[in-house]
C-alpha cells in the first residue's frame, strides 16, 4: 500500500491530499528515510511523522484497504509522540 494512502486510512492523518503533502514536503520518514507519497509501506515498517513542533514515530502493525473508524488505531502502534521540541531545545 502507498505511504499516502495507509496515513488516510489509519486516519493518522484526516485527508490523503494533507497525507500527500506532508510526504511530499519532506515530513514523513520510512525506516529512517525520507520518504515520498507513494512509498510501499509494510508490516513492521517505522515511520516517523513531523506536524509543526510535534514529532510522532509509530510502527506498522496491519495494512487494510478499508478499515472503521474504531478500528483505524489498530494498524499501528505509537512509539512516541513528543510535544513541544522547540522548548526542549531552549
Amino acid at each position: 500500500m502507498r505511504l499516502d494512502k495507509f496515513l488516510k486510512v489509519s486516519r493518522i492523518i484526516k485527508r490523503r491530499t494533507v497525507a500527500n503533502e506532508a510526504c511530499s514536503g519532506g515530513r514523513v520518514s520510512l525506516n529512517g528515510k525520507v520518504a515520498k507519497p507513494g512509498a510501499e509501506v509494510k508490516v513492521g515498517d517505522r515511520m516517523t511523522i513531523r506536524f509543526g513542533d510535534k514529532l510522532g514515530q509509530y510502527e506498522i502493525l496491519s495494512i487494510q484497504e478499508t478499515v472503521r473508524k474504531d478500528a483505524a488505531a489498530d494498524m499501528y502502534r505509537i512509539i512516541s509522540e513528543d510535544e513541544g521540541m522547540e522548548e526542549a531545545r531552549s
